[in-house]
């Protein structure tokens, strides 16, 4: 057996086979069988499509295969640096070029109504200098301003966190970048800011 488990979630179990992913969307005991069965084949349906959506614009695992009946997606393995393992380890100077190349695809991607649904660093992965987004199981199709910034919130929050010694000076970065695109992206970063605001006053 070949196969080895590299990280176990919630939604799914993820090997790697030699140079392959496995993600196996895993069997919820809570639900109703058949429920289950339905909700797990559509999110494999769902992850498959925006996956390959996305691949014409950005980089991602390219599918290898997609199976709705045993709820498994196989697609390549990117063999790179994951960005919330190794981001704080790298110069500052390398650490501002990677913030860049990340809006470069979050801004290809919003732009053709992309939402990642979990945009952190832990979802991406550089590899030969060049940003890899991966696991869009939470990502939908969406022409709202409001999804786009909760991907950003995500972000910045993912940043605050996990490479706080220098957080305001990348999200900066992110910010100028992804603003001086065009109206869309100045309008998604002014509703940022009204979903920070709620976020504040749930706490």
């Amino acid at each position: 057996m070949t196969q080895k488990i590299i990280q176990q979630g919630a939604e799914a179990i993820i090997y790697l086979d030699k140079n392959k992913i496995i993600k196996d969307r895993v069997k919820k005991s809570y639900r109703i069988k058949e429920l289950d069965e339905k909700i797990r084949k559509l999110r494999t349906r769902s992850e498959t499509k925006i996956l390959k959506k996305a691949s014409e614009i950005i980089l991602v695992p390219k599918i290898i295969g997609s199976d709705e009946k045993t709820k498994k997606i196989t697609m390549e393995f990117i063999d790179g640096e994951k960005l919330s393992e190794e981001l704080n380890n790298f110069p500052l100077e390398k650490q501002k070029k990677v913030c860049k190349k990340i809006t470069e695809n979050i801004i290809k991607i919003h732009d053709k109504n992309i939402i990642h649904g979990d945009l952190t660093t832990s979802n991406m992965i550089l590899k030969n200098n060049e940003v890899y987004f991966i696991d869009f199981g939470l990502g939908f199709i969406s022409h709202k301003f409001e999804d786009k910034a909760v991907d950003l919130h995500l972000l910045k929050q993912a940043l605050e966190a996990k490479h706080f010694e220098n957080y305001e000076i990348l999200w900066k970065i992110i910010e100028s970048e992804y603003k001086k695109q065009n109206q869309d992206t100045k309008t998604t970063l002014e509703r940022l800011k009204a979903v920070e605001k709620r976020g504040r006053y749930k706490h």
